[in-house]
């Protein structure tokens, strides 16, 4: 690593993380705000749940099959050239898509032309915004050194988490004054994050690299933080498609009040990252203790659900395990960017995003077949892998890391 790189002594004192938390932060509010609306937006544009979901499904998948190509841009081309990519289109795309369901309730556009323009602007919307994740996190393991990359990513996320609370949140104030009026007043925010980026994203010097294949997801150094973040993922889209249907089938309550009880326990989801991940930044753990210790906390809160028999207590579940997992992701990235050389790390960073994509993929399915099946199930399945991932880390640390390794590269 660089000496402008080593000199860094602690993560909150670097001067990118704060353009790199905004535009993490006004990405999550956005997407969090469509999450909120799309259920009444479907109803109105005539479509059904379904078509909804896919809606949502397509962001997931387009982030899953974007992240690696912009990881990758990000060694070719740099850093900033990427972020400022990504967020110009996420910008142009989320515009293009509040403008579109604006027109879905103004003007009643049949089902089927109204159903493929969400699907269309959702996955544009995903494959825009999966360059900043990928790029940010690569952007620190540049300027961090590998003892502070946890901290770093997790103040990085709470970002993330901000957004998260406040989308729904922002949803709820505006909707009175009609469903497109939320969708249109958070428009502004990812045109302000990319002026931020612009501003503040220092210019990279051109650097000669060896020129390298895309990182394989099986390559051998990335095999354990991967399976971490598909299982953080897995695990938490599975937790979010069942947490309505469990209020209404195991705590017996209707439809609003379900809603009512989903929407408080996901705010708390959104509470508990925030105060966990600037807890984690404060303490500067290793990152595989980091993932031992709130993958173990997140299966504890998981777990608990099955023995839940009021609302209150399905909050206070979901708050615990989102504590956890507050942990869990600054943790598992810190681990990826470690794992690799510098020349790697947008390579690693999208890697890891394609990883937790395909858990976003794939949770919300697995969700649904086993709640089916019973609604503990995917409680149990969840609990179950994140206990197993934790002592995983217990039982077989990592090896050692070299000391001066500017990567933190395991030591073969």
């Amino acid at each position: 690593m660089s000496e402008r790189q080593d000199a860094v002594p602690a993560p909150a004192r670097d001067a990118v993380l704060l353009p790199l938390m905004a535009a993490t932060f006004s990405g999550s509010l956005a997407m969090m705000a469509f999450v909120a609306l799309i259920g009444p937006i479907a109803r109105v544009a005539g479509l059904q749940p379904w078509q909804a979901g896919a809606a949502v499904t397509a962001s997931g998948i387009l982030w899953m099959l974007g992240a690696r190509p912009w990881g990758a841009a990000s060694d070719r081309h740099g850093r900033r050239a990427v972020l400022l990519a990504g967020a110009a289109g996420f910008t142009l795309a989320y515009w293009a898509l509040c403008l579109f369901i604006d027109a879905v309730l103004r003007w009643e556009l049949p089902a089927t032309l109204a159903f493929l323009g969400l699907v269309v602007g959702r996955a544009l919307v995903g494959g825009t915004y999966a360059a900043i994740p990928a790029a940010s996190s690569a952007l620190i393991a540049d300027r961090v050194p590998p003892a502070g990359r946890a901290a770093a990513m997790a103040m990085l996320g709470t970002g993330s988490g901000a957004g998260l609370v406040l989308g729904p949140a922002l949803a709820a104030l505006l909707v009175p004054y009609g469903l497109s009026a939320p969708l249109l007043a958070t428009a502004a925010l990812p045109l302000i994050a990319l002026l931020v980026l612009w501003w503040t994203v220092p210019r990279q010097p051109p650097q000669q690299r060896p020129a390298r294949k895309a990182i394989p997801l099986r390559d051998p150094r990335l095999r354990r933080p991967l399976a971490i973040g598909f299982a953080a993922m897995f695990s938490v889209a599975i937790a979010q498609v069942s947490v309505g249907f469990y209020a209404l089938d195991r705590l017996g309550l209707g439809p609003e009040d379900a809603a009512r009880a989903a929407g408080t326990a996901l705010m708390f989801v959104g509470v508990a990252l925030v105060l966990s991940q600037s807890l984690a930044a404060r303490l500067r753990l290793a990152p595989e203790r980091m993932v031992a210790i709130g993958t173990f906390v997140a299966a504890i809160g998981f777990g608990s659900v099955l023995f839940v028999d009021r609302a209150w207590m399905l909050g206070a579940c979901y708050f615990v395990a989102a504590a956890g997992m507050g942990w869990v992701f600054p943790g598992f990235s810190a681990m990826t960017a470690n794992a690799v050389t510098p020349g790697e790390q947008g390579g690693a960073a999208g890697a890891a995003g394609a990883a937790q994509g395909l858990g976003m993929v794939v949770g919300p399915v697995a969700g649904s077949l086993l709640y089916m099946a019973g609604p503990a199930l995917p409680y149990l399945l969840v609990a179950a892998i994140l206990l197993a991932a934790s002592l995983s880390l217990v039982l077989r640390p990592p090896a050692a890391v070299r000391p001066g390794d500017a990567a933190g590269r395991p030591v073969p």
